[in-house]
């Protein structure tokens, strides 16, 4: 499933963010890449004072942690500590696969579910789209600041070259309680309604009914 989720942060964060990406100092992007991706990466990341690095680290987990779009589709166990990346005209990420294992200094972890959080305007640089290859041909995102998408690590991808202005974004990835990515869509999809539902009319029969599934669906499926 590839689903954006508008407006995640919001302006006074993206200012707080904004003020530390210009206190970052700059490195190769393909210090942090596996084998096969060091081939194709090239971009810049940041790396930051432990003070900052603590801030940014802060704003992008408490903002996930209480965002039910998020929760809603990824099923978050675990997650990565967030990258943040900069493109300048050039600059680009040619197709590949995100590592399956992650985690270098930590607790090794399965990436199931990719995320982009754009913080900068599309207007703001031209060129730099991620694609995302899906069963009905490719997919170009390119997102306002603040919005993000999410999508299956195993997804093949890029971001095409930049070639105006500059391309500012944060990655991270999720272990999800669910492994396979059509049950995490199948559940999504019923949680959504799951939702509503229990808005509209949480006593009626079909409610309940949806709400059962959708919770022994989850224990099914659940790696934990």
């Amino acid at each position: 499933m590839l689903l954006t989720i508008e407006g995640l942060l919001n302006p006074a964060q993206l200012e707080k963010i904004h003020e530390r990406l210009a206190r970052g100092v700059e490195e190769d992007g393909r210090v942090t890449a596996g084998m096969a991706a060091k081939r194709v990466k090239n971009n810049l990341e940041l790396r930051f004072q432990p003070a900052d690095r603590e801030l940014l680290l802060r704003i992008i987990m408490s903002t996930l942690g209480n965002d039910a779009r998020f929760r809603g589709a990824a099923l978050p166990l675990k997650m990565a500590d967030p990258i943040f990346a900069r493109y300048r005209p050039g600059m680009t990420y040619g197709d590949h696969v995100d590592d399956p294992i992650m985690g270098t200094s930590g607790p090794k972890f399965r990436s199931d579910v990719s995320m982009t959080i754009f913080l900068n305007d599309a207007s703001e640089y031209d060129g730099g789209e991620l694609v995302i290859r899906t069963t009905w041909g490719e997919k170009r995102v390119k997102l306002n600041a603040g919005d993000a998408v999410i999508y299956p690590s195993a997804s093949v991808h890029r971001v095409d070259p930049v070639t105006r202005g500059e391309r500012l974004v944060c990655v991270t990835w999720i272990q999800s309680l669910v492994r396979d990515a059509a049950r995490r869509e199948l559940l999504y999809e019923l949680g959504e309604a799951r939702e509503v539902l229990l808005k509209r009319d949480p006593d009626a029969d079909s409610t309940k009914q949806i709400d059962r599934s959708y919770v022994n669906l989850l224990r099914m499926w659940s790696d934990c």
